[in-house]
């Protein structure tokens, strides 16, 4: 059999005359420096037409002449100068999301640029005596200020135009309306008034208006797509590719091109990339990510094994039975989507108020016009009121209200270590009262950890540690971690099944099973363990390893018990493993051996009890439970599709951000309730100011700004310092060394 080829072919897309370009996420990129050795090494291939490096998001982008090399040929160059890459697929959604957040941008840009130059001419004209200026100057300025208004307005405007101009066509009177028509008006009257040779013209106002609400619009935009580039690089759960046999020869294709009816090698420590039935082979896969269920699961020829699962031990070979969208990881893809749709029903706070509020804006300005009219004033005068009516109670604070704080929260969020995926998570949060969690993984920290160092000869630890990193197996790789000097041993000889053996000096040393490591009497096995031994000139010792609570979790608990939150475990893991955790946490409501399907149904009914569930998971198995939650999180370590669907990821091995969040999102709500009561207020006083007449529309549009500056420094109150002490472990001696193994 020859060597294992990478055909990564499906991502070479053409670029035009001939090319073929990728985009490539790279791993290893530690600063700047690496962006000329990539793009050199990437240079030197024949027909590379251009190689570059996003720093940024750690993302190559390489064009080359077609049928000069194959792509597999790039990723061998970078494994050359010490990098790893895998083709990057960007999602439809990051590039929308992407687009228009640079149409937001230049819209925004363009608008304060025009509004400083039309206030800067408002301002020569007016600085001086009034007397002094000729009505030659005044109209010269006038229309210079259209030239610049007129075009800049009818470009940054766009967004809120268009989004207008749907409403009116669907019947809908969205918060878009006023502020489109407001803008036009001030602009049109300024236009009359200028060809008039009027005094006043109202450019500036317009501008303005448009700056403010763009200023909004793009922060919120901005915060809801942070951590799109970011997500995008995570590899996919199923695996990026798998080893496929074409007749006697094995290549390593995208999982994508795998059909029902391949036949695929399954390498120990990698995961199943389809769903099939077991050939030939024995080994034990860890379901964990699918079910919950931590215990390792025998297979041998004739057993099912799922997309998703990690083989842990031996290698198999695997008769594809689902390919493509068939999985048992897809079915529960759709079940997410159900959820998700559910749930993205939910109304703003903000486009609840403009339901109201918008009719009453258009209604009001349309009395004010025609009260005027009524009282004997001039068709000129009545619209120029109507139009500082509708520009003074132009929605601009009740549009910063909400955005506003959900900025300013997202940042205090941060700092907690916590991204948001959702505009209105923060909303949410604050709202839920009963917190739900996952167990495995989110409770306990990920990555499995020794449980008995402190009971091993520290020498003999980091002799067996160093080893450890020789070999590949999940046991081994947790045995690492304890490693203070991270150099392997020279010459160390992994035997797949069996163990790692090298020379230490000139004795030889072993990790891996009892009997590969010449221990004839192994000590009693805890349940809830897994063991790796060790053996090295006469010594010997046994590693228990597993999953260990987070540091803080018991004080995360006790705390949003303290608040009044109602707490559940549900977990699909076995009973003998949740329940330890469940006493040392002080919950009572927990449920094991749960497949997404129960979960869903049992937050249902606790939503049919009144409840708003917050859901904490990170399995690929949480996922559908997450969506169907009113608000969820996840953290940073989950399943990239458990993220995606969460509304907030957060970062760290601790647990204390759940608390942050609930904290903060519980002060910004106050806040915005503030600024809704704020932006009322303005407007009862403003309101009949402005239908008295006693103010133009140059004068509207500076309170308009007043007040959405307002209601923007009261925003500020919801970024303080870190809202959660630092945990002091007070219930930590209530968790026995078993019960948190067992975790």
């Amino acid at each position: 059999m020859t060597a294992e080829a990478f055909d990564i072919s499906l991502y070479a897309k053409p670029a035009g005359d001939g090319l073929l370009d990728m985009e490539l996420a790279v791993d290893g990129i530690a600063c700047g420096a690496c962006i000329g050795k990539i793009e050199g090494a990437m240079k030197r291939l024949p027909g590379v037409t251009e190689a570059r490096v996003n720093y940024t998001n750690r993302r190559l982008h390489v064009a080359w002449s077609e049928g000069v090399f194959k792509p597999s040929q790039i990723l061998t160059a970078l494994e050359g100068i010490g990098y790893s890459g895998h083709p990057f697929v960007p999602l439809r959604a990051e590039q929308e999301e992407a687009a228009e957040a640079r149409r937001l941008t230049r819209c925004l840009a363009v608008a304060g640029f025009a509004a400083m130059n039309v206030m800067l001419m408002s301002v020569s004209v007016w600085s001086g005596n009034v007397t002094d200026i000729t009505p030659e100057t005044r109209d010269f300025f006038h229309w210079a200020s259209a030239l610049i208004a007129l075009p800049a307005a009818a470009y940054a405007g766009r967004p809120f135009f268009e989004s207008a101009w749907r409403g009116i066509r669907t019947r809908n009177l969205n918060m878009n309306v006023p502020i489109s028509l407001g803008v036009i008006l001030a602009l049109g009257m300024s236009v009359v008034e200028t060809a008039n040779h009027a005094e006043h013209a109202y450019y500036d106002s317009a501008l303005m208006l448009l700056f403010f609400l763009l200023c909004g619009r793009t922060l919120d935009h901005e915060m809801r797509r942070k951590t799109r580039a970011v997500a995008g690089n995570i590899a996919a759960l199923k695996g990026e590719t798998a080893h496929r046999f074409d007749g006697d020869e094995l290549v390593r294709v995208p999982v994508a091109a795998v059909r029902a009816g391949d036949r695929l090698l399954v390498k120990a420590g990698e995961r199943v990339p389809s769903d099939g039935m077991v050939q030939s082979g024995n080994s034990e896969v860890d379901e964990s990510v699918i079910t919950g269920e931590t215990a390792r699961r025998k297979v041998t020829a004739g057993a099912t094994v799922y997309a998703g699962s990690m083989n842990m031990i031996g290698s198999l070979t695997l008769l594809v039975t689902a390919g493509g969208t068939a999985t048992l990881v897809d079915e529960i893809e759709k079940l997410l989507e159900k959820a998700a749709g559910a749930k993205s029903q939910a109304m703003r706070l903000a486009d609840r108020a403009a339901r109201v509020y918008a009719p009453v804006v258009h209604l009001t300005a349309a009395l004010t016009c025609a009260g005027w009219l009524i009282a004997g004033a001039s068709v000129h005068d009545a619209i120029v009121t109507a139009i500082a009516v509708l520009i003074i109670t132009c929605p601009c604070a009740l549009a910063l209200a909400i955005p506003a704080v959900q900025v300013v929260a997202s940042g205090a969020l941060f700092r907690a270590r916590l991204i948001l995926n959702s505009g209105d998570a923060i909303e949410r949060l604050a709202e839920a009262d009963t917190v739900v969690f996952d167990k495995t993984g989110t409770l306990t920290l990920p990555e499995p950890r020794v449980v008995n160092a402190a009971e091993v000869e520290p020498a003999l630890l980091e002799t067996a540690a160093r080893v450890a990193l020789s070999s590949h197996h999940p046991l081994a790789v947790a045995l690492s971690r304890e490693a203070s000097q991270r150099r392997p041993f020279d010459a160390a000889i992994e035997e797949p099944g069996a163990g790692v053996r090298c020379l230490i000096g000139t004795s030889e040393a072993r990790l891996g099973g009892a009997t590969f490591c010449g221990i004839v009497d192994p000590p009693k096995q805890e349940p809830g363990l897994s063991y790796i031994y060790f053996s090295h000139e006469g010594r010997s010792a046994a590693f228990a390893i597993s999953q260990r609570l987070r540091s803080d979790a018991v004080d995360v608990v006790q705390s949003l018990k303290a608040l009044g939150f109602d707490i559940h475990i549900l977990s699909g893991d076995r009973n003998d493993a949740v329940a330890p955790v469940a006493r040392a946490l002080g919950v009572t409501a927990w449920g094991a051996e749960l497949k997404p399907a129960d979960k869903i149904t049992l937050i249902e009914d606790l939503k049919a009890q009144g409840r708003r569930v917050l859901m904490v998971g990170d399995g690929l198995n949480d996922a559908p439970a997450l969506a169907s939650a009113y608000v969820s999180l996840s953290p940073i370590d989950a399943a990239d599709v458990t993220q995606a669907q969460a509304d907030a990821v957060f970062l760290g091995e601790k647990l204390a951000p759940v608390l942050d969040a609930i904290v903060i999102s519980r002060r910004a709500r106050r806040l915005m309730k503030e600024n809704l009561w704020l932006a009322v207020i303005y407007n009862a006083i403003a309101v009949p100011v402005a239908i008295a007449g006693l103010v133009t529309p140059l004068i509207a549009a500076l309170a308009m700004s007043g007040s959405s500056l307002l209601v923007t420094l009261n925003a500020l109150r919801a970024y303080r310092g870190r809202v959660i002490p630092k945990s002091g472990n007070r219930f930590s001696d209530k968790i026995t060394r078993n019960e948190v193994s067992q975790s």
